[in-house]
């Protein structure tokens, strides 16, 4: 059977006052998820950790029989984020200070079954990547106005980089209802690397960037976190940077 790993690490940079990331991450079901809470807005940090926590125990409820293939990815993985979501509303309703908390997210799941594939859901503008052959690939498109512009044609990649609305969602966790995630399958080479990301590291880290560290660190996977997370501190480190690579073991 194909068996896959996960190393993850989470900084609270360099100018923030607190953390409002958070991750899981859970080798034996193949699960890994990262939560990035929504700066500026009430609990954010609270928000993250209530769905990674949501995530967690969801998964380890229902998650052995999904890793051997007994049910839909897609259908688990949207359950996931949609109790996750409701865990959200739910204690927000319970602590009026929390109102307004909302969160990002993104999850990977890799059932042992074969051929292996990675079923990716997220809301938000955390992301995932694939670096394969010397290819990096962004396997999510982030829920942001700037993403709108770009489709529609309106701005170009450059000017989004500096446009005042690129940090915009349009989608969050705990922020409107119904949650709609983002679900998507991806089928894998056992030499694939995988990224999950908060969006304090591709501030600080184009994808070219990203591309040259991945193939400097030769996919070993806590050499990789360890210089992802270097790299964004050493470039200002604006914000909490969370990241986790898995990797074929």
């Amino acid at each position: 059977m194909t068996t896959w790993t996960g190393n993850g690490r989470s900084e609270i940079g360099l100018v923030r006052a607190a953390n409002q990331d958070a991750f899981v991450a859970i080798d034996r079901l193949g699960l890994w998820a990262v939560a990035d809470g929504m700066g500026g807005h009430v609990g954010g940090e609270i928000a993250a950790q209530t769905v990674i926590a949501s995530v967690s125990a969801e998964a380890e409820s229902s998650g052995d029989l999904m890793r051997h293939g007994q049910a839909a990815p897609a259908e688990f993985l949207r359950n996931l984020i949609v109790h996750a979501h409701e865990a959200i509303i739910g204690r927000a309703k319970l602590e009026p200070r929390l109102k307004g908390m909302g969160t990002t997210i993104v999850a990977l799941f890799i059932p042992e079954v074969e051929p292996p594939t990675a079923h990716i859901a997220h809301v938000g503008d955390s992301r995932a990547y694939r670096f394969r052959s010397g290819r990096l690939t962004r396997l999510t498109r982030d829920h942001t106005l700037i993403e709108k512009y770009l489709e529609r044609g309106i701005l170009t990649e450059a000017s989004a980089q500096t446009h005042p609305e690129r940090h915009v969602l349009t989608h969050a966790l705990g922020m409107s209802s119904p949650v709609r995630p983002a679900i998507a399958s991806h089928p894998l080479h056992r030499d694939d690397l995988l990224l999950l990301c908060s969006d304090g590291l591709t501030k600080m880290i184009d994808d070219d960037d990203l591309l040259k560290i991945f193939t400097e660190t030769h996919k070993d996977p806590i050499r990789t976190c360890d210089r992802l997370i270097a790299e964004s501190l050493d470039r200002g480190g604006e914000d909490n940077v969370t990241v986790i690579v898995v990797v074929h073991s």
